[in-house]
């Protein structure tokens, strides 16, 4: 068997002498040239039209946008490049995004963007007056990139931004500016989050204008009293640069938040009189209810088992409560409430019958009409036809590994599969608003995506938007064979779904290191039979290599297998999951003799870290080598968002806090163990490594360490890093997870 090692362990690599058959690091993480281009599109209100962004042919390194046609396939040029040169400047702008006013006389630029935290949410923005053809840079005299989420009002006549923490209206006619709230403290936030709520609740753009445009919602948050976490540069000057900024850990004070309704005229805002301590509750979602001047508030408390609905009178701020979920684990927010024309119902999300279903409820709540009848999950409610009263949404009954189109009626009767019962993997769409059209996307594990048009409701493929050829044609030259996707028992009845990637020349009489690749938490799932990218590639390479890569779903993982599947993990973050990995290990080990049981390793990050953490710790006999990057070895270092809605508060489960933390099992360490960690991690601290390092020392366990200095949890950021990175891991597993062994054939290196 002949074994290529990544460059970076001392082998060169010509780029003429290149074996197209076969994956290398350089290949995957420096050409690119397995790189995929996304499709994005984007709907026309009221028109079966939609635009995209394509590369100018006067600036090649800037963008046209487009308009497409539906129904013809005509194509045209909305905005050129060439409209978008600022007055002195030579090029256009870049476009990062962008937004119509209404009317679409007028075009918002976001532009220059920078990166916050997870999200490039900075930046400035530009408005192109389409009727004049002017373009106007808003946000006066501010300082470059720190304008955030500019929003055109219902009326297209002006602009609201955040900026440095407090929310402006700027006037599209005489570009006069004022600013609504008045925060000099760096502590309160207006219009959108901290650190908390943007990670966990998603949220970012935290203010909606009004559908009359005269006032605007905003969430206010004060971390007055949260501990703050240091962030330390070395890297970039002579004395390391610390950035402090509030993070509130398990069990400790928590920031808080309200509702407020400023008016753009007077400047006054009232605020919305929700019940309850806002230190022991958030709020993670408000939106303007339809045909109303009132405000639909979802509140939770602290350990998130109950989410309730509230109506806000934005005149008085009285609340009057709507609908009550809530749940013996706790309550997942959605961003699947979309309001009947009417106003006088709404769609909601919901697991009270032990399956995630859709809703129709009333205004008032009190009646709640189920649209999705049946022992399925509704993964993600997309679209309502209400002209024929239909619902489309995500679902795959028979197999959780997959996602299909289906739709029901409003009576939630005659649900059928609307995605063709040839097709497999994972489909995903967006609606034109009247529902004759639909931007459908597909893709396999194997397969890179591909994005069409289709008509609705007969899911009639009208012509290909992006295929990816070039991508294709390399992947047809690659030696490699289909990943297995399969169930493996692990007692009791219980049944995870796995992967399998087996190396192209596999000979079911040899015997093969296995790798595992976790996650394993409720935040999300390994295995979805959906294209993964260069995670795939890379697993790709390593079987060409002689490995064995697998993935299993754990219980707890987000998966369509039902509420009780789910969230039989409450409580038990860190303990059952593992207990699941082991088992699902120890049942192909014994069912698939190819398997060396003396050569398995597990890799994953965050979660999947944390996870790794766990099996080498807890299961010696059973892992030999583990690489776990951006884990969290102790629960209680974590943020209270997540760490409780999952733990309880850590008070109320001593027991599950220590079990479910890898850190308290160090000692049982026996195999090979890397951790990777970026030292500006802001989400998974390097604080807490440096005590399982601690921890690990005292032991007398020996391990090895890589630490990224100033990369953040994605470990991506600066020159070279994703490259090194996949390097550093394959050579780890090439010296302790080796593919030969001394009685086995010779093994030969290419150079």
């Amino acid at each position: 068997m002949t074994l290529t090692l990544a460059s970076g362990s001392g082998f060169a690599e010509e780029s003429d002498k290149i074996d197209r058959s076969q994956l290398t690091i350089d290949r995957i993480y420096k050409s690119k040239e397995f790189d995929s281009k996304p499709y994005s599109a984007r709907w026309l209100e009221e028109e079966s039209a939609f635009t995209t962004l394509v590369p100018s042919e006067e600036y090649k390194e800037r963008k046209d946008i487009l308009r497409h046609d539906a129904l013809t396939g005509k194509t045209e040029i909305m905005v050129a490049a060439s409209k978008l040169i600022p007055p002195g400047e030579s090029l256009p702008l870049k476009i990062n995004d962008y937004a119509w006013s209404k009317d679409r006389s007028k075009l918002l630029v976001y532009t220059n963007s920078k990166r916050v935290w997870r999200k490039n949410t900075r930046g400035d923005y530009w408005i192109l007056d389409l009727t004049s053809n002017q373009l106007q840079k808003l946000g006066g005299d501010g300082k470059p990139a720190t304008m955030m989420f500019a929003k055109l009002s219902p009326n297209g006549q002006e602009v609201a931004y955040v900026r440095n923490r407090n929310i402006y209206v700027q006037n599209l006619f005489d570009h006069s500016i004022r600013c609504l709230t008045q925060t000099a403290s760096d502590d309160v936030i207006n219009g959108t989050a901290d650190w908390v709520y943007e990670e966990e609740f998603q949220l970012r753009a935290g203010f909606h204008w009004s559908p009359d445009g005269t006032k605007i919602a905003y969430w206010q948050i004060n971390t007055t009293g949260v501990n703050k976490f240091p962030i330390v540069n070395n890297t970039d000057t002579l004395y390391p640069e610390v950035v402090w900024f509030a993070y509130p850990k398990t069990g400790q004070q928590n920031p808080s938040c309200r509702i407020g309704v400023v008016n753009c005229l007077s400047g006054k805002t009232t605020w919305m009189n929700v019940p309850g301590n806002p230190r022991d509750h958030y709020i993670p979602r408000m939106q303007w209810a339809a045909n109303s001047n009132e405000l639909l508030i979802q509140q939770l408390n602290r350990i998130q088992n109950c989410n309730q609905l509230f109506l806000a009178d934005h005149f008085s701020g009285d609340v009057k409560p709507v609908l009550t979920e809530k749940d013996k684990a706790w309550v997942d927010i959605h961003d699947e409430l979309y309001w009947l024309a009417d106003g006088d119902r709404f769609t909601w999300i919901s697991e009270r019958d032990g399956w995630r279903h859709a809703y129709l409820v009333s205004r008032s709540g009190d009646k709640i009409c189920l649209l999705t009848p049946g022992n399925f999950d509704v993964i993600k409610l997309l679209h309502t036809d209400e002209e024929n009263g239909l619902v489309y949404f995500i679902a795959s009954p028979a197999n959780a590994t997959q996602r299909f189109l289906y739709r029901v009626r409003f009576d939630g009767s005659g649900m059928e599969r609307v995605t063709p019962e040839n097709e497999t993997g994972i489909h995903d769409y967006k609606f034109s608003k009247d529902t004759a059209w639909a931007i459908h996307s597909k893709s396999t594990f194997d397969q890179p995506t591909t994005t069409e048009l289709i008509s609705v409701p007969d899911h009639q493929s009208q012509r290909i938007l992006n295929e990816e050829k070039e991508v294709q044609e390399r992947l047809s030259q690659l030696s490699r064979i289909p990943t297995e996707f399969f169930r493996v028992e692990t007692g009791d009845g219980i049944q995870l779904d796995g992967w399998c990637i087996k190396p192209p020349d596999f000979d079911p009489s040899g015997k093969y290191p296995l790798l595992v690749h976790v996650y394993g938490e409720p935040a999300g799932s390994t295995v979805i039979d959906r294209w993964g990218g260069n995670n795939y590639l890379w697993h790709l390479m390593l079987a060409q290599q002689g490995y064995v890569v697998m993935s299993f779903d754990n219980r707890g993982t987000k998966v369509p297998r039902g509420r009780e599947w789910r969230k039989s993990v409450y409580r038990k973050i860190g303990i059952l999951p593992p207990q699941d990995q082991a088992a699902a290990v120890r049942a192909v080990l014994k069912e698939r003799p190819y398997l060396d049981s003396d050569r398995v390793g597990i890799w994953g990050w965050s979660g999947g870290g944390s996870s790794s953490l766990h099996a080498i710790f807890k299961y010696p006999e059973l892992y030999s080598t583990a690489i776990a990057i951006a884990p969290v070895p102790n629960q209680r270092y974590y943020d209270t968002i997540y760490q409780e809605r999952y733990m309880g508060l850590p008070g109320s489960n001593v027991d599950g806090y220590r079990e479910g933390s890898p850190i308290n099992f160090a000692k049982q360490l026996e195999g090979n163990l890397l951790l990777i960690h970026g030292t500006a991690d802001d989400n998974c601290h390097y604080q807490t490594v440096e005590l399982l390092i601690d921890e690990l020392v005292a032991h007398n366990k020996q391990f090895d360490l890589m630490a990224y200095p100033n990369r953040t949890h994605a470990v991506k950021e600066r020159k070279n890093t994703s490259r090194h990175l996949r390097q550093l891991m394959t050579r780890y597993l090439n010296q302790h997870l080796p593919v030969q062994t001394n009685h086995q054939k010779q093994v030969t290196r290419k150079e």
